[in-house]
């Protein structure tokens, strides 16, 4: 058994409002420049529908992912090291600008300088970002289905729908719709690392982060037609792949993803994992494509285990990090709840990029019926003929097979019947909890977790220099000698330090770090890094002083 150590993430579906902002703030931070003007490392797509590009999941076109031989071994889909070879100045098996989709801008400037007292209205006509000429009509974009309301115009290219047979009803008051925001999913069997011919894919030790060298890099993009999720890019400016880095320049600094970071609906979750990187490659080559979620989790080790602990410290994985990994929520939502599965498990890839599916306004349509809505027996019988099928979201997330799903949608339904008791001044039915699996006590710990989990619970990410707290950069050199971490080492440090700024993060880890700041500081205010401030804290010059008493207003 070899330990290694992996950053995961876990998305709760049933809080995405599919308002883009993830997409946004991570378009701001890494694809806004030249050549990559239609690449979204995050994306949120609206589900039925095709997704971006248009029908990723469709590997009899694609051909990304890992396909099992009679031997029971495992190649690339888009075939072995002749097969690249034969193919590698001109390959079929790459989506086009089409299949993603043409990015544009508008001519703002028109609406600027049209004159005053123009007869003409002003337009700012779609403008192409590739060859900056004007498009007369836009057809497709990142997240179409999401313009088309709901995907009953694209419901029936749907990948999943088409392997699943499902004959899904299009009447408006019967379709469904939820939203599934995806990036990389920093896979433990990535195919796009096994079919770089350069060797400029890579799978980082310490963390599990998969990165492009771009010094390596060579362009063969098949590294782009290899990976099923379709999250690798090529930039057509710079001639080399790009993809999402997992934001490892904060996770460094002890900081979330930028698009956990800025999540309105607080679904995300950043937490390390444990794992055997011994067998993995037994994991992925199961026979039975339904075999291998259960395969996967087997893999993944359980941090409070004294062998498991003991064998990661033998294999060098920092205390910090074994820590970080007991207190992950990441380990609570796969393994001691069971509510999270992996997306597309059969592409044999082993996506650590987990989702807690949806629920479908399954009250509401019981209570409309005659019956009580929150009653746990009415409730758990009706998740069979919910809106979104159960099939459906089995076909995303566990290779078809529905029983982790409905275990995952009971237990979430218990929940909801649980706690109304406790909300409402009751005591917790433990028959509730009791017909998932569960007691009282884990469905309390569960509905902190995915209800009102704080900051620091959703993200417990340990930082570069494991033995150096967050926060302790900012006090000063004298500070870090005294710890030991003065050494030359990397240390720990916040998002301010880490771009060279004097501003302490205000938030609750470096509330500590903050009061002992102010002490040494100016009366007079300074500049406050909007950026940095938790907002659970005064920040000092954020305000204009209050005038004193007396003083002239």
């Amino acid at each position: 058994m070899k330990v290694m150590a992996q950053i995961a993430m876990v998305m709760n579906l049933d809080k995405c409002i599919g308002c883009h902002t993830c997409s946004v703030t991570c378009k701001q931070a890494w694809t806004n420049r030249t050549g990559a003007e239609y690449m979204w490392f995050n994306n949120v797509e609206t589900r039925p529908g095709v997704g971006y590009p248009h029908t990723w999941e469709d590997q009899d076109t694609w051909h990304g992912g890992w396909a099992r031989t009679k031997k029971g071994r495992l190649k690339p889909r888009s075939g072995g090291r002749l097969a690249r070879l034969a193919k590698i100045f001109a390959n079929p098996d790459l989506p086009e600008l089409v299949d993603y989709y043409e990015p544009w801008s508008y001519e703002y400037d028109k609406l600027l300088s049209a004159p005053k007292d123009s007869a003409a209205f002003p337009v700012a006509r779609p403008v192409s970002q590739i060859t900056g000429k004007p498009m007369d009509k836009i057809t497709w974009g990142p997240n179409w289905d999401d313009d088309l309301g709901g995907s009953t115009e694209t419901m029936s290219q749907d990948p999943v729908l088409a392997q699943m047979n499902l004959d899904v009803r299009t009447e408006i008051e019967q379709t469904f719709m939820f939203y599934l925001p995806r990036i990389c999913e920093h896979c433990l069997n990535p195919t796009c690392v096994a079919a770089c011919p350069s060797g400029a894919m890579y799978k980082r030790a310490e963390d599990g982060i998969v990165l492009v060298d771009q010094d390596r890099c060579r362009g063969w993009r098949m590294c782009v037609s290899s990976c099923p999720y379709k999250k690798v890019y090529f930039n057509h400016t710079t001639g080399k792949a790009e993809k999402c880095t997992l934001c490892y320049p904060r996770l460094e600094a002890g900081q979330p993803t930028i698009c956990s970071e800025t999540c309105v609906g607080r679904l995300r979750y950043l937490g390390v994992l444990l794992y055997d990187a011994d067998r993995v490659g037994e994991a992925a080559a199961v026979e039975d494509p339904q075999d291998l979620y259960p395969a996967q989790r087997s893999v993944l080790l359980d941090p409070y285990d004294p062998q498991v602990v003991a064998a990661a410290r033998r294999d060098g994985v920092p205390e910090s990090w074994i820590q970080a990994a007991q207190d992950s929520p990441i380990w609570a939502l796969i393994d001691t709840y069971e509510v999270a599965l992996p997306l597309h498990p059969e592409y044999r890839t082993l996506p650590m990029v987990w989702y807690i599916p949806p629920l479908s306004p399954v009250v509401d349509q019981v209570t409309a019926s005659g019956n009580d809505g929150e009653d746990h027996k009415i409730l758990l019988t009706a998740l069979s003929t919910m809106r979104i099928p159960l099939e459906y979201l089995a076909g995303l997330f566990t290779a078809g097979d529905t029983r982790p799903v409905e275990r995952s949608l009971r237990r979430l339904a218990a929940m909801r019947s649980y706690m109304r008791d406790v909300n409402l001044g009751g005591a917790g039915d433990e028959d509730i909890a009791g017909a998932v699996g569960m007691s009282g006590a884990q469905v309390e710990d569960m509905y902190r977790l995915l209800a009102i989990a704080k900051y620091d619970d959703r993200y417990v990410i340990p930082t570069t220099h494991p033995e150096t707290p967050r926060g302790i950069a900012a006090l000063g050199q004298d500070v870090s000698d005294l710890i030991g971490a003065g050494d030359g080492s990397p240390e720990a440090c916040s998002v301010s330090t880490f771009h060279g700024q004097s501003t302490l993060r205000m938030t609750s880890r470096g509330r500590a770090a903050a009061a002992a700041s102010a002490a040494s500081q100016p009366s007079t205010p300074g500049r406050v890094n909007l950026l940095d401030w938790g907002g659970d804290e005064h920040a000092s010059g954020l305000f204009p002083p209050a005038p004193s008493e007396g003083s002239d207003r």
